[in-house]
């Protein structure tokens, strides 16, 4: 009897042991063309503890997209052939379910002018924001929807014009009081700013801050030019920024600037060009900071690379090329993952990154037809 209760307590505590290993810490999502296809699709894997990633049943989900963006119960994604966001209710397995499609386009002038590109929520998920090409027929903007947690529909606030050149044509990032976004763009270094919103009460997100000076240059440059912004959880931004004399983009590497938002949302940085941290990427696609705040991701042409981000701190050089393939797209989880698509070799690519370990996650990387767009839901929150 003793030796059954024994063995009875093993199998079990084997039993929680094998579930706690597999137990899922993020959906992961990609939005893929398979070969031979006019159409995308979306390819979706459970991540475990240590990175591994495994199939969602039912994968790949036969909808149509390009786009997408979570706020914890929800996927919406940008249709691929008609001018809606669409609504996607998370299964608790992962699996997508249709639920809704808006018509984001119907409150321009002329409903076939925007184009949505990038799409992001606030810190609470409760309004998305779209990013549009022709806003309204001649400007890029950002569009705010307010999003029905019931029924999945999106209901309109408001469009903040950012003007032709440049526009914002990237997601912005949110401050950790959810109040302020900033978001840099870039046009071949001759049109060039860092824009920052406000969110207002309802949500509606609304040209405001603004930047209190630059980064000093190194001799010989008028100033830095900035690529991509991404925002730590509290008042902080990462800025990518190359020395230049515009018009005109220069061939010196690109570095990494720290500013800080004040309480009116105007931001101020020590940075000089002394004490940026240079970059191996020349080419970048896409800057993701860490849920912690304490590493920022660097992704483009020349692969993936990692710094360290300190509050009101230098970045500071940590890694090199985590992978010398292509890097379009990346997202970090809350569990110390880090995942990245690459459109060049037709994978998905997980590392493990800790402020004193990285390491390629088990399987890395996967296989995905042409990979269009990435994004990860984090089941655990540290």
């Amino acid at each position: 009897m003793k030796r059954s209760l024994q063995l009875f307590a093993f199998l079990s505590f084997a039993l929680v042991a094998s579930n706690a290993v597999s137990q899922a810490v993020a959906y992961v999502y990609v939005a893929n063309n398979s070969k031979n296809s006019s159409t995308n699709e979306i390819t979706a894997w459970t991540a475990e503890e240590n990175g591994k990633l495994k199939r969602i049943s039912g994968s790949p989900f036969p909808d149509n997209v390009n786009a997408m963006a979570v706020d914890g119960g929800h996927l919406l994604a940008v249709d691929h052939s008609q001018r809606n966001i669409d609504s996607y209710v998370i299964e608790s397995d992962g699996a997508l379910r249709y639920e809704a499609s808006s018509n984001y386009g119907k409150y321009a002038p002329n409903d076939n002018c925007p184009v949505a590109n990038e799409i992001f929520f606030d810190h609470t998920g409760a309004t998305l924001y779209v990013q549009e090409f022709n806003a309204d027929c001649a400007n890029t903007g950002v569009a705010s929807f307010a999003l029905n947690k019931t029924s999945g529909k999106l209901h309109y606030l408001g469009t903040d014009i950012t003007g032709v050149f440049p526009g914002i044509t990237n997601a912005a990032f949110f401050t950790g009081n959810n109040k302020f976004a900033y978001s840099a763009s870039n046009s071949d270094c001759m049109y060039y700013t860092i824009y920052g919103f406000k969110r207002s009460s309802n949500g509606l997100l609304k040209s405001a801050g603004s930047v209190a000076n630059w980064p000093t240059p190194p001799p010989n440059f008028r100033r830095f030019i900035p690529y991509l912004a991404a925002a730590d959880p509290y008042n902080n931004l990462a800025v990518l920024m190359q020395p230049a004399n515009p018009p005109g983009c220069s061939f010196e590497p690109l570095q990494i600037a720290t500013y800080t938002a004040n309480s009116s949302g105007v931001i101020r940085t020590r940075s000089t060009y002394a004490d940026m941290p240079s970059t191996l990427i020349q080419t970048p696609y896409d800057m993701k900071m860490s849920p912690s705040g304490k590493l920022v991701a660097v992704a483009g042409q020349e692969g993936l690379q990692v710094f360290f981000f300190n509050e009101g701190v230098a970045a500071v050089r940590y890694t090199g090329l985590l992978t010398s393939a292509p890097i379009n797209q990346i997202f970090w989880d809350h569990s110390d993952h880090l995942y990245g698509i690459s459109q060049a070799t037709n994978k998905l690519y997980v590392f493990t990154v800790t402020p004193t370990h990285t390491s390629h996650a088990p399987g890395s990387p996967y296989p995905v037809s042409d990979p269009q767009h990435l994004i990860v839901q984090s089941l655990v929150h540290r």
